[in-house]
């Protein structure tokens, strides 16, 4: 015979001689409850099963924690407030209180108490009425187990149900228990589960709830009350009847020194105590409750339930602890800075986003809104606008233009000419031309570097007019992790309408999806989901199982070389020539803080609707986006203005107290890519030829000029710029439109010649003029910036409008 098999024989042998014992007087007690021989006998099949698993290893769990990255509780998740404790955890003087009101012989009987049994049948026949209960603390610990961990109306019926069946399932259970564990045990799992009313499932809620104050330090008077609570908690609640509460308190105490667990004086003295009710608060309690960062909290709680497979009852009856990846420091820098620039309620939002580069970990959602439902209060929000796609970000999409070209073998030097407006030979918009402009003055000669750093919109359109189609930037944005929050079928729409106004942002982009498109550079390469949670844990410190019995999937998902390293590493370079000093006519200069290797792009959408700055260093990739998500509203300023500045505030105690590492350098052979110098020329022919020798096609625009018709200009990339094979560059020649022919200069009256002077030859024609450059045109003005709107901003741009049509097939 096995051990189990043995406990089972123990277990009706105890049960038979009680029930022997017990005799007629045990069948009157139970005779109330008989709801059938037909359920009673279906009942006692299970007398000899084994015990359930929520009376061995699983009695209800404590509620569901979600912790910060530093171990900080943030809130909790729950429906009934458990937070169980250990024996030691438990005063004395309230376990003698509650055996002393609810099972005086607790430490006498095995569970089933025949004594207590019939003492309780005799005082209620002699009141007419139940006065007093017959089950142990056992049996009552059965009970509220069975019901408190009931899934379906079905088992809490079964729990209940007044029944001979149930009553001898239960009374075997209580029998099995105490074979099973000792009588600390058993009591500390009542004081555990017991309800006290205040929605305080076990004795420390309980102790917080009615004195604010754990389940150890609690006092005789303070212990007895809780006691007292046990039986009727609505009844006795003493903070809506104080008087029966009081006397239940004094009933409780009088037991105990009938009982010998304290004096007579000492109960007398403390039946004169007062309540001495001082409620603590109940525990934070979802997202709208959380204390640091309660965005982060509503995207780890739709993460859960929507990506892993969790529901909301099993986050608030399973007792997990759940491990999230919010960084409360940065978290709480972030929502100063945002609150410095934005007041709370503002009707422009501001959203500060970051997340760490090489892992896709959640760190920071700050927004000037408090997480709520109140509709009526402009402050408050439920929609997470640090995750919608809701406005464009103008300007920072011309990174995924430049790492695109980078990646076709384009340097970072790739030179192209344009005019402004720049008209477009590849878009088009609608039917009609489609054509942008700058906002300021910029050099018509920009290399990639700069045109990235100071903006220029015509040369990113000029640059997709150089890649053909639009398909490399947008499948460049999308393994770089842009569309992670968009719908799935954004990327081929903007591919197959070939909408160029793609380089300028136009998209309505997601904060955080923007902050982790960037961290895949920062990461030199190498793209991750954002993640919000490292561990999920169940009450037993287990990795916790989804609904397929597998443990959740919480690991990080990233793709190593989403991008090539060596385009990574050098755009992060040429990045940082936005925001570090020294650099003429940078638009992300406010986001610098001295010390540090920071890389980032400014971002202004269509009529200054939005604007967008994304900084990065190593270790943390951030956006900031500042619109009004309601309506169309000029938000004031550019990229470079608020947005960097909230960055920028955001980032300084965080760099400041952690330092910061070095960006990888750039990499040669993609700094230089497969161009080759444009040879320089003297004339229309010349230049042809020359440019078919060094592999380019070529084509002649005519460009107003103050030289004379035909006369060579130069070409677009210039002489000395950096042009990838059969790219088509432009030979610039004079249309003559502000040629202004000069007038010639008067001759003087000739001499009469001396007498006998013989008259002189005829004039020889003039020699042709020696072969050679013509004089390259004065180079127009240093971009200016545009008037500020704010003190100083950098030049920023606006992005050209509506995205324009496919054009017709060639």
């Amino acid at each position: 015979m096995d051990l189990r098999t043995d406990a089972r024989v123990r277990t009706l042998l105890k049960l038979a001689a009680t029930v022997v014992a017990a005799g007629a007087l045990v069948a009157a007690l139970l005779f109330p409850w008989v709801g059938g021989p037909a359920v009673a006998a279906q009942q006692s099949t299970g007398l000899l099963g084994d015990l359930p698993t929520e009376l061995t290893v699983d009695p209800p769990p404590p509620n569901t924690v979600l912790l910060a990255a530093n171990g900080e509780p943030i809130t909790y998740f729950y429906d009934e407030n458990r937070a169980p404790v250990a024996h030691d955890q438990i005063a004395e003087v309230m376990k003698h209180a509650m055996v002393a009101i609810e099972d005086a012989r607790f430490y006498e009987h095995h569970g089933l108490d025949v004594q207590g049994t019939v003492r309780a049948l005799v005082t209620n026949l002699a009141a007419g009425g139940v006065q007093e209960g017959g089950s142990t603390l056992t049996q009552q610990l059965v009970k509220q187990t069975l019901l408190q961990t009931a899934t379906t109306p079905e088992e809490r019926q079964a729990a209940t149900e007044q029944t001979v069946g149930r009553k001898l399932r239960e009374a075997r259970l209580a029998l099995a228990l105490e074979d099973s564990y000792s009588k600390d045990e058993i009591l500390t799992r009542y004081l555990n589960i017991v309800y006290f009313g205040q929605n305080a499932y076990g004795v420390q809620p309980a102790a917080r709830a009615f004195f604010g104050i754990d389940a150890a330090a609690l006092d005789l008077p303070q212990a007895a009350l809780l006691a007292g609570l046990a039986q009727s908690p609505t009844a006795d609640d003493p903070f809506t009847n104080p008087e029966a509460a009081t006397e239940r308190r004094n009933e409780v105490l009088s037991r105990m020194a009938e009982q010998g667990y304290v004096t007579v004086e000492q109960a007398t003295a403390a039946q004169a105590a007062p309540l001495g009710l001082a409620p603590a608060p109940a525990p934070r309690r979802g997202c709208v409750e959380a204390s640091v960062g309660p965005f982060v909290c509503d995207f780890v709680q739709r993460h859960l339930i929507q990506e892993l497979g969790l529901t909301q009852e099993d986050l608030e009856d399973n007792g997990y602890v759940i491990q999230t990846t919010l960084d409360v420091e940065l978290q709480r820098a972030g929502d100063a800075a945002v609150l410095d620039t934005l007041s709370m309620g503002d009707s422009l939002a501001g959203m500060f986003t970051a997340v760490e580069p090489g892992t896709g970990h959640l760190l920071a959602m700050s927004v000037n809104r408090v997480f709520g439902y109140d509709t009526e209060d402009p402050a408050q929000e439920s929609f997470n606008l640090n995750v919608a796609p809701s406005k464009g970000s103008g300007s920072t999409y011309k990174v995924f233009t430049a790492a695109a070209a980078l990646a076709r073998g384009y340097s970072s030097y790739y030179t192209l000419t344009t005019g402004d407006p720049y008209v477009s030979r590849v878009y088009r918009d609608g039917a009609g031309r489609y054509d942008v402009s700058n906002a300021g003055r910029y050099r018509s000669t920009l290399d990639l570097t700069t045109a990235l750093y100071q903006s220029s919109n015509t040369y990113f359109l000029a640059l997709e007019d150089a890649l053909g189609n639009v398909e490399e930037p947008v499948r460049m944005a999308e393994r770089m992790g842009l569309f992670q929050f968009n719908d799935p079928a954004l990327a081929q729409r903007i591919i197959d309408e070939n909408r160029g106004s793609f380089t300028f942002g136009a998209e309505a982009t997601s904060p955080l999806a923007l902050a982790s498109a960037y961290s895949t550079l920062a990461a030199s390469g190498t793209q991750c989901d954002v993640v919000p949670v490292t561990a999920v844990l169940d009450q037993h410190g287990e990795p916790a199982t989804g609904p397929d019995g597998e443990p959740l999937a919480v690991g990080d998902r990233c793709t190593p070389e989403a991008v090539a390293p060596g385009v990574a590493n050098t755009l992060n370079q040429m990045l940082r020539k936005d925001v570090e000093p020294g650099n003429p006519g940078q638009t992300g200069a406010r986001a610098y803080l001295p010390g540090h290797q920071i890389a980032g792009k400014t971002g202004t959408a269509q009529d200054n609707d939005s604007i967008a700055f994304v900084g990065y260093t190593p270790d943390v990739a951030a956006s900031v986006m500042v619109f009004n998500p309601k309506r169309k509203q000029n938000v004031g300023g550019f990229g470079g203005g608020k947005a960097a500045t909230v960055w920028r505030d955001a980032m300084a105690p965080i760099l400041e107290a952690r330092g910061s590492r070095e960006f990888p350098p750039a990499d040669e052979v993609v700094q230089n890519g497969n161009t080759r110098p444009v040879p320089g020329c003297s004339s229309v022919r010349v230049c042809q030829a020359k440019l078919i020798d060094a592999g380019f096609r070529h084509t002649t625009v005519r460009v107003d000029s103050a030289r004379p018709a035909g006369a060579l200009l130069g070409t677009s990339p210039p002489r000395g710029g950096r042009a990838v094979p059969d790219q088509v560059v432009s030979i610039l020649v004079s249309n003559g439109a502000d040629y202004v022919e000069p007038a010639p200069a008067p001759r003087p009256a000739p001499r009469p010649p001396p007498p006998d002077t013989p008259a002189p030859p005829p004039e020889a024609p003039a020699p042709p003029p020696p072969a050679g450059e013509p004089a390259p045109p004065p180079p127009p003005p240093a971009p200016a910036e545009p008037a500020p709107v704010e003190p100083a901003p950098p030049p920023a741009e606006p992005p050209p409008g509506p995205a324009p049509a496919a054009p017709p097939p060639a």
